[in-house]
């Protein structure tokens, strides 16, 4: 089964929890604090993968999350970092916010992308130890994996998109210019996934080409089969527009070309902009008048106009050879920048609450919402903690620890970040 699009949720692993422990060794008195660190939870990436072809993998199962990390142990011992999870996943499919729609990113490279990324192991207590407090009895859990609901779309990657009202002998053409076995027949919609074929014209010289199916007259308000394939054509660096020259299913070609471009622009204004070359089909069974009347109107529109009889391949190599120097003009294959998030995702929303508490001389403060604006402050930019601290102040945070008594040079920890309170 063909599925092109899938919504899941992507969730790293915790931190482990940090360990309170103390050196016991007989011989060795007042040991102090042992207790390891939490390892960090695991990640979650993404990796293209040309075995793939289609998202059904991801239909049934909807939920992948990463192994969370070990709790620390005694002895000042770590815990074990949690396994990172990667999934593979179609080249092209391309990663969106589910909720915004924002772009994550674009799994078309070869290396694996980072979606989510895991929790910190939370300090055991050999952190907290001080000339003041050498037994600190407490220890600070794991952060919270990142956790992102997605949908997933996949776009293929082709140089060539091939264009037609079903039946114009599209899959033909595929069929003898590539090594692709796309099935063949007389009737409409024979075609109902998208099929894609390499062309080969020489040593180092080779092209993709798609085979778009269902495209017809309101395919981008969701008639037919186009509506569910139009994506595929978003990535395409030029179009092959096939007709059929003698009209053999009553339809006028040249009504045909203008009703495609017109739903290609209705769905993505830019794509009607795409270049494009046009071949005339079954000319075999057209008249001589119906072959002038073609040539005399793409002529006059300025596009490159090819016929062809592709059963018997009359004519397709010199349609294979024009696509081809015109790819050489062309700009590489469309990839897709990564968005970055909205300003408001580091401010506090309505209903995020905080706590502040005082345990052996330290301040805590416990904030999920905070973590995620930890996570992606810089401390070694003065410009980044210049932000976080107006975060502190506006949150009423800065006024919570006043209230719990909090003086110059205490200690604040966040999570597993600490730092020397000044005024």
């Amino acid at each position: 089964m063909f599925v092109d699009i899938a919504k899941i949720t992507l969730a790293a692993g915790d931190g482990g929890d940090g360990c309170v422990a103390f050196h016991r060794e007989k011989y060795v008195a007042s040991g102090g604090p042992s207790g390891g660190d939490g390892g960090h939870g695991g990640s979650v990436f993404l990796q293209a993968s040309d075995q793939l072809s289609t998202l059904s993998d991801f239909r049934y199962k909807r939920k992948y999350t990463a192994q969370k990390g070990g709790d620390g142990e005694s002895a000042r011992r770590s815990g074990k970092k949690g396994e990172d999870l990667i999934l593979r996943v179609p080249r092209g499919c391309l990663i969106k916010d589910a909720e915004t729609g924002r772009v994550i990113a674009d799994i078309s490279g070869d290396e694996p992308v980072l979606l989510a990324k895991g929790g910190r192991g939370g300090w055991g207590n050999i952190h907290f130890a001080t000339p003041t407090r050498q037994a600190p009895r407490f220890a600070k859990p794991g952060t919270s994996g990142e956790r992102w609901e997605v949908q997933m779309e996949l776009k293929l990657l082709a140089d060539v998109g091939l264009l037609g009202f079903p039946n114009v002998g599209k899959s033909s053409f595929l069929s003898v210019v590539s090594q692709a076995k796309p099935i063949v027949a007389d009737y409409h919609f024979t075609t109902i996934t998208p099929v894609l074929g390499v062309v080969t014209l020489g040593a180092g010289s080779s092209f993709v080409m798609a085979d778009i199916p269902g495209l017809i007259e309101g395919a981008s308000e969701g008639i037919g089969l186009g509506h569910a394939f139009l994506r595929h054509v978003e990535r395409c660096r030029m179009l092959l527009h096939i007709l059929d020259a003698a009209g053999s299913e009553g339809r006028d070609p040249i009504e045909d070309f203008e009703t495609i471009n017109r739903e290609l622009a209705s769905y993505l204004p830019e794509l009607s902009e795409r270049p494009q070359i046009v071949a005339a089909n079954k000319i075999d069974l057209a008249t001589p008048e119906q072959l002038t009347r073609l040539r005399e109107y793409f002529s006059a529109k300025g596009y490159e106009y090819f016929e062809m009889c592709a059963p018997i391949t009359e004519g397709t190599q010199d349609v294979v050879q024009a696509v081809s120097r015109k790819l050489a003009q062309l700009p590489p294959i469309k990839r897709f920048e990564a968005q970055a998030l909205p300003a408001d995702y580091y401010e506090p929303k309505e209903g995020d609450n905080f706590s502040v508490e005082a345990e052996d001389g330290i301040f805590h403060i416990e904030a999920p919402w905070l973590l995620r604006i930890l996570r992606r402050t810089d401390i070694d930019d003065y410009e980044s903690l210049q932000y976080f601290q107006r975060v502190l102040n506006s949150s009423g945070i800065l006024a919570a620890l006043e209230e719990k008594g909090v003086q110059e040079g205490d200690t604040v920890c966040i999570y597993d970040f600490m730092f020397e309170y000044l005024k």
